[in-house]
């Protein structure tokens, strides 16, 4: 049976369908959503195999619009370090919102509207939940005043995700067919008017939806009646992305952990390097050059015990070196796995680590990640 949200918990447009569903409500982001359905395990397995229907509503969707191309591409370049002027018309970036001093204030997708989609001065961005108040505080106080930064509350976003969704959505639309992983374009899918991103959060091929608060139930619903796909909810979505070696915000990276530590030097474009001109850029650039103290790496545990966030990890003679910023027992890799940071001089496949669970120790080993094999539709070239 589901469990009944507490009142005072923002609710996404799809609330009544999870709950129709036997969804088990929590709290996650100021909004209640679904944990699970059928079970944590049986909807990380489906997705791998399969396709799962996800609510993702609660992050934020925000409208940038300035005055040209060249204004807004200039006022996101100065907040962010990813080089945005080389984006085509439908192409997105992953990057990330920088403070002074360099750490992550979130990290974020950034899209070019596809040709002919919107006018030539706006782009469109996604940040997470728990930190788009933040976040659009933070960028407005330092973005010109003619750049303006809208964030929409009227629009839900679903995300198909697994080996089978673009055969899913192909039976709606011919969108599948003109994407590759990180472009995005306008569709109609079974009548309903949606914004399509080939992207995800799971190392699956997949697709986010937005569609309006109106019709984001009828598309769920339209979704979820194929016998491919199935309801999955926030613990699946949480055990695919770590198999998938991808940072969650408050836990694997924060406001004091600069991308060059978290090892997201993708998100720093080339020319953005060499030029700087964004906020932080003076320390990260530094760290770039001179290297970090601590590395975000992938640990793979002896045994089935998962090893939590705020684990503590120890070197051979009992001192703490690191910690644990996510871990679970992982489905499809069988193993238990975990992110954390550990000294730069053992951040090194293969090297010994161990944690300490309850005051006993659990052997690892510091291991590529992904943990499992990444799997984005990229269009031939």
């Amino acid at each position: 049976m589901a469990a009944e949200a507490q009142t005072d918990l923002l609710k996404t447009a799809l609330y009544d369908r999870h709950v129709a569903a036997g969804g088990r409500m929590v709290e996650f982001g100021g909004y209640a959503l679904p944990v699970q359905y059928a079970g944590i395990v049986a909807e990380h397995n489906h997705t791998r195999q399969a396709a799962s229907l996800f609510d993702v509503s609660h992050m934020g969707q925000v409208v940038i619009t300035g005055p040209d191309r060249d204004s807004t591409i200039a006022a996101l370049e100065a907040l962010t370090p990813a080089d945005l002027a080389s984006l085509a018309p439908g192409q997105m970036r992953y990057t990330v919102l920088l403070n002074d001093e360099g750490g992550i204030e979130d990290d974020l997708i950034i899209t070019r509207p596809a040709e002919g989609q919107e006018p030539d001065g706006v782009m469109y961005m996604v940040v997470n939940a728990a930190r788009k108040h933040h976040d659009l505080e933070f960028i407005r106080a330092k973005a010109p005043a003619d750049v303006t930064f809208d964030l929409r509350d009227d629009i839900a976003l679903i995300a198909l995700q697994g080996p089978r969704a673009a055969e899913v959505l192909a039976e709606h639309s011919d969108i599948t067919g003109k994407l590759g992983f990180m472009q995005a374009g306008p569709a109609v899918v079974g009548g309903i008017s949606v914004n399509v991103s080939r992207s995800g959060y799971t190392g699956e091929d997949g697709f986010e939806l937005s569609v309006t608060n109106q019709d984001a139930p009828a598309l769920f619903d339209l979704l979820v009646a194929d016998p491919l796909v199935e309801p999955a909810g926030l613990g699946a979505r949480d055990s695919l992305r770590l198999e998938a070696g991808l940072c969650l915000y408050g836990h694997d990276m924060t406001d004091t952990i600069d991308p060059v530590s978290a090892g997201l030097l993708f998100a720093i474009g080339k020319r953005r390097r060499t030029e700087g001109g964004f906020t932080g850029a003076d320390a990260v650039l530094e760290r770039l050059a001179k290297g970090a103290d601590d590395k975000r790496v992938g640990i793979r545990f002896e045994g089935r015990q998962p090893v939590r966030e705020g684990a503590d990890l120890v070197d051979a003679s009992g001192t703490v070196i690191g910690k644990i910023t996510s871990g679970t027992f992982a489905p499809t890799a069988q193993a238990s796995i975990a992110m954390g940071y550990v000294p730069a001089d053992i951040a090194k496949e293969g090297e010994p680590v161990t944690a300490m669970v309850r005051s006993k120790p659990i052997v690892g080993t510091i291991a590529k990640m992904p943990f499992v094999p990444q799997r984005y539709y990229r269009k031939p070239t």
